[in-house]
């Protein structure tokens, strides 16, 4: 189906609110999709993990990075979940997702949802800068490596350390606000940036404690995967990303606007 290029959309579509416990059905859900899909699911969850790992190893060499760098993952992990999109919604469809199907979503992305992207992977490494910019240049201790750093946050943490956990869980929330729908929905129907900015904004607006309790859930997962060492992306991402389609799927009705054009 191939959507009318004259027909654009300006009003954002109706918003459901939904109540707390989808989060877990959410859940559920990602979790069949995953099983479902297999292989074309889970190499996102290896592609996620190796790259932390590369990451982790970066930060413990240069450790005035790793701050910023856990926080910079919240803000791209919703753009790398594209394929993950696109997979639950062919099974959705009663489709059998293969790799090849992955790999459109991505070579047939629109240029909405890759400028989106972009725009992310550079609020991630701005704040990773910044994040480094405050510690280097601010902090009036010897900090040579993570464990000086964890030491001077549990016996020294100064007004310093307080507006960089201000800063750095504001930024997040924004991030959360504007991506936790658009993402999907720029994959899903063809629509500008800014009204599925708009989309989401709302989505959350209308569901502050439902969103809420999904957001601690990202935050639950993101850190069980941590704490083992990256290896739980490999299975926990796939999961949270095919939960993030029946988050949108489930809170907006999007059913009036324009499919996403694909080529045959």
């Amino acid at each position: 189906m191939e959507s009318n290029p004259s027909v654009v959309p300006v009003e954002p579509p109706p918003v459901r609110e939904v109540a707390p416990n989808s989060v877990m059905r959410w859940l559920s859900l990602g979790w069949q999709d995953m099983r479902q899909a297999g292989g074309p699911s889970l190499i996102h969850g290896f592609i996620v993990a190796l790259v932390s790992l590369v990451v982790i190893g970066v930060t413990m060499i240069f450790w005035q990075l790793l701050p910023g760098a856990v926080s910079g993952f919240v803000l791209v992990g919703p753009f790398l979940a594209t394929g993950l999109y696109a997979i639950s919604k062919q099974l959705g469809e009663g489709h059998h997702p293969k790799f090849k199907d992955v790999l459109g979503a991505w070579s047939q992305a629109s240029r909405c949802l890759f400028n989106f992207g972009v725009l992310l992977i550079l609020a991630g490494t701005a704040w990773v800068a910044t994040s480094w910019g405050m510690f280097h240049f601010f902090v009036d201790a010897e900090i040579t490596e993570p464990l000086d750093f964890l030491r001077y946050v549990v016996t020294q943490g100064d007004d310093l350390f307080l507006l960089w956990i201000i800063l750095g869980g504001l930024g997040t929330a924004m991030a959360f606000a504007f991506t936790v729908i658009s993402m999907p929905m720029l994959m899903d129907r063809d629509v500008t940036t800014r009204l599925a900015l708009k989309t989401s904004l709302r989505a959350v607006g209308q569901n502050p404690v439902t969103m809420f309790w999904w957001a601690m859930a990202i935050m639950v997962v993101t850190g069980v995967s941590f704490a083992t060492f990256m290896l739980g992306f490999v299975v926990l991402y796939p999961v949270l990303g095919h939960a993030s389609w029946h988050v949108y799927r489930d809170v907006v009705d999007a059913s009036e606007l324009p499919p996403r054009m694909i080529a045959e």
